[in-house]
């Protein structure tokens, strides 16, 4: 990153490089995710995603997407999104026992997938939940920040992190508290990655699974902009998108 660059200039190049190192760095992990939500989808199962605070927008990301795919449930509890209050969204996603409380709410079938963003990757409410469904013989695709979820500074140091329970865990290169570029002046830094670089891994895995899926001649159901001329007479047979499965 260019130190003379303006701020601005730096979060962008500093984004751009995180999204291309995961074609280098993370590709094996992001092509495994992918062949796991491929067998899932040829058994007919289902894809599930979940994220706190503002990890909750990569399990929106997956959902009712135009050229996502339409076998995905997210876990949406109002509660642990930020529009229902930060600091109880902060307060709730630290309880103990909420996870089981929300798998209990959200049941997934063994075989199914699960798919949790957490950046810290320990995170109370998601390493829980992760645990559960895990036991329960789902398998468990976690998006984190290793230097976060390793640093000596990371809340919770009694909470199972993520890549001990994940069957693939993706890095996604950000640094220890998220944002990125520090400003003269400016006690703290700005520009968190998580989001831009949590999405990418995301879109890619879920376009590498309908590609393996293609290959194989069992192409899954995808939707359609609803934007786009012709979109909701295309979407309209798949039913509604929360009755899906």
């Amino acid at each position: 990153m260019t130190a003379s660059a303006s701020p601005g200039v730096r979060y962008l190049l500093e984004a751009g490089r995180l999204v291309d190192r995961l074609l280098v760095d993370e590709w094996p992990r992001i092509r495994a995710g992918a062949e796991l939500m491929a067998e899932t989808l040829t058994r007919g199962g289902v894809i599930h995603a979940f994220g706190t605070g503002h990890s909750h927008m990569l399990a929106e990301e997956l959902f009712y997407r135009a050229g996502g795919l339409v076998r995905v449930e997210p876990i949406l509890f109002e509660g642990l999104m930020l529009h229902a209050g930060a600091r109880l969204s902060t307060a709730l996603e630290r309880l103990p026992g909420l996870g089981e409380a929300i798998l209990d709410e959200h049941p997934m079938a063994e075989g199914d997938v699960l798919v949790v963003a957490s950046n810290s990757g320990g995170n109370v409410v998601g390493s829980d939940l992760a645990q559960r469904a895990h036991d329960r013989g789902v398998r468990v695709i976690a998006i984190e920040s290793v230097a976060h979820a390793t640093s000596k500074g990371r809340r919770h140091k009694d909470v199972p992190l993520l890549d001990a329970i994940a069957d693939v865990v993706v890095d996604n290169g950000g640094c220890i508290g998220d944002a990125a570029v520090a400003i003269d002046g400016v006690a703290t830094r700005v520009g968190p990655t998580s989001t831009v670089t949590g999405a990418a891994i995301l879109n890619a895995m879920v376009s590498e699974a309908v590609g393996i899926l293609a290959e194989r001649g069992t192409p899954p159901e995808v939707y359609t902009s609803a934007n786009l001329d012709g979109g909701d007479a295309a979407n309209v047979r798949f039913g509604r998108p929360e009755n899906h499965a």
